[in-house]
């Protein structure tokens, strides 16, 4: 079997959306907190700023709306790697994460070449 999406994300759920916070939302968090080195947050910045230039942000994420988003399996090999170090980063911190690969999402409200956005209400996918 073949998944169509990936995700990253927490073990503890977003307070917004109910549902796991994803690997930006967990460094936004660990930055807030103090938790990151100046060399690791600077990491952190730089590979989010590579993903703003280059990966399109979903127009729900933009208007605040209670939506998670997943990498498409067939588009994510660069955005994985591009995530790798921040990855190397959360084991080096020992902040746990899962990588979950799956087709069971709830109705897509955004999609583009790389990503879904889907719309959690209560910490589930609808």
């Amino acid at each position: 079997m073949t998944a169509k999406y990936v995700r990253i994300q927490a073990r503890d759920c977003a307070w917004v959306t109910g549902y796991p916070r994803g690997v930006f939302g967990i460094c936004w968090r660990l930055i807030r907190e103090g938790r990151l080195s100046p060399e690791d947050e600077q990491l952190f910045r730089d590979t989010d700023k590579w993903f703003r230039e280059y990966l399109p942000e979903p127009k729900p994420c933009k208007n605040g709306e209670k939506v998670i988003t997943f990498f498409k399996t067939e588009a994510a090999g660069e955005m994985l790697a591009k995530l790798a170090p921040v990855l190397e980063m959360l084991d080096r911190i020992a902040f746990p994460y899962d990588i979950v690969y799956t087709n069971a999402v709830g109705t897509a409200v955004y999609e583009d070449e790389w990503q879904i956005a889907v719309r959690v209400e209560n910490g589930v996918m609808v």
